[in-house]
């Protein structure tokens, strides 16, 4: 199941590629640190994000 979030560090949408990794609209590589961070790949910053759950979570 995919995932859609937002990403408030660089005002750009994400959508979820497998449970641990998602691209944005910029096509950079987010990979996920937390149901709201993510670390983006090229530059190794976090992002706070508006949600990411973990599938584990939604049972």
């Amino acid at each position: 199941m995919s995932k859609h979030f937002f990403d408030y560090d660089d005002g750009d949408y994400a959508h979820s590629i497998s449970d641990n990794m998602a691209i944005d609209s910029d096509g950079n590589l987010l990979m996920r640190m937390g149901d709201n961070m993510a670390m983006d790949m090229n530059s190794g910053e976090l992002h706070i994000i508006s949600g990411w759950s973990d599938d584990e979570d939604d049972d």
